[in-house]
């Protein structure tokens, strides 16, 4: 992988301090966000191998009645490399006892190291339901969750990502990060903007000062507008926080990683890989999939949506961007490659936003959901998704 010499901010060692979850420490504090349908295995191999395997790496989100009847596909997201160590899972639940039996099953059964608690995600199916990035705003509901999930997992740390709040007007992550403090949360995820912004507009690195201020007592880590080593050390100056989670950032970019361990160590180098270094790291990639999936078809036609954000900022014509998005062989993902020019240098803009970057207004709520900021009752079993991954 090329390296280049930069002007990528570092932070010293002691602006740098390890961050702590639980038992286990994340040096530097860099970890991957959980995102549907990307941070699968083999993602998470990838990602860890640019990083030197510093850093966490968390799983897919798991939903907790899946994970308790044993659906087939839960099962095989919640497997891990060997080499993965600490083991983390994020469990998406709405039903405390379900989430109680979740957690109990992921101690008893020794199936992770860490547990995150979904209360982040602004899609319209989870919120819809009462689930996600909506449910922080019923506080006894959220503390009710809290509780059963700390109760249950022993030794294991309980983390949790959330964001803002529904919209402006109905901001709850000073309440929800006071609950989880008296609850036994190890450290909580801010991300910056509400569910209402989905992922558009800046998101507000104030509120993660603000958190980090209003609840000294556990680590804040910062998420939101992180494309780059030098957004990730800039968040850590600017806010206080402890540590960063890096989402959309790496779409594309598992080598990121690198970068950000590099900043965090003092070093300032950042990779900027020619289109022939991009290519291997796609067909690495698409072949960990196929490997996981046990079928190369397979493993290519998921590796598809990733193929814009690799080849984002090179010039690639857009015959040869639709061919390579409908392939369903690694030969013809590397004969397609082949055809580019792999000589290109890293493009100048390459880097910056990828992924959902639109912002969406209305927000899917249960009827009524809004009315009392306490009272919970409405939500029940139907509003735990049946499936995991998103």
């Amino acid at each position: 992988m090329s390296m280049a010499s930069s002007s990528a901010s570092t932070l010293s060692a002691t602006q740098a301090a390890t961050l702590s979850i639980g038992p286990h420490t994340v040096q530097p504090p860099v970890v991957l966000a959980p995102m549907a349908g990307i941070t699968n295995a083999p993602f998470r191999t990838l990602c860890r191998e640019f990083s030197g395997g510093k850093g966490l790496f968390v799983s897919e989100m798991i939903t907790t009645r899946a994970l308790v009847e044993r659906n087939e596909k839960t099962m095989q997201l919640i497997h891990f490399d060997a080499s993965e160590t600490p083991r983390s899972i994020q469990l998406y639940g709405v039903d405390p006892a379900t989430v109680g039996k979740a957690v109990r099953m992921i101690v008893e059964e020794d199936l992770a190291d860490h547990i995150d608690l979904n209360f982040g995600c602004p899609v319209p199916k989870v919120t819809r339901k009462g689930g996600g990035s909506a449910l922080p705003y019923k506080r006894n509901l959220l503390r009710a969750i809290l509780r059963e999930a700390v109760g249950g997992a022993g030794d294991l740390p309980v983390t949790m990502k959330m964001r803002k709040g529904i919209d402006d007007d109905h901001l709850t992550y000073l309440d929800a990060g006071r609950i989880a403090v008296q609850e036994g949360v190890t450290a909580i995820a801010l991300h910056g903007r509400t569910t209402a912004q989905h992922y558009g507009g800046t998101a507000d690195w104030d509120a993660i000062a603000r958190l980090k201020d209003h609840v000294p007592e556990i680590p804040v880590l910062g998420n939101g507008d992180i494309w780059s080593a030098d957004d990730a050390v800039r968040m850590m100056r600017e806010t206080g926080c402890d540590g960063v989670v890096v989402g959309r950032g790496c779409l594309g970019r598992p080598w990121l990683f690198g970068d950000l361990v590099a900043a965090f160590e003092g070093r300032g180098e950042q990779a900027r890989p020619t289109l022939r270094e991009v290519a291997a790291v796609m067909v690495r990639h698409a072949t960990l999939l196929g490997e996981w999936l046990g079928d190369e078809a397979r493993g290519v036609i998921d590796f598809r949506k990733h193929v814009a954000w690799y080849l984002k900022g090179f010039s690639v014509g857009s015959e040869m961007r639709k061919r390579l998005a409908v392939t369903s062989s690694l030969a013809g993902l590397e004969a397609g490659l082949s055809e580019l020019d792999l000589d290109q240098e890293w493009p100048a803009g390459a880097d910056g936003p990828r992924g959902r970057t639109s912002g969406k207004n209305r927000v899917a709520l249960p009827d009524g959901w809004l009315a009392d900021p306490y009272e919970c009752a409405g939500v029940g079993e139907d509003a735990e998704l049946d499936t995991s991954g998103g």
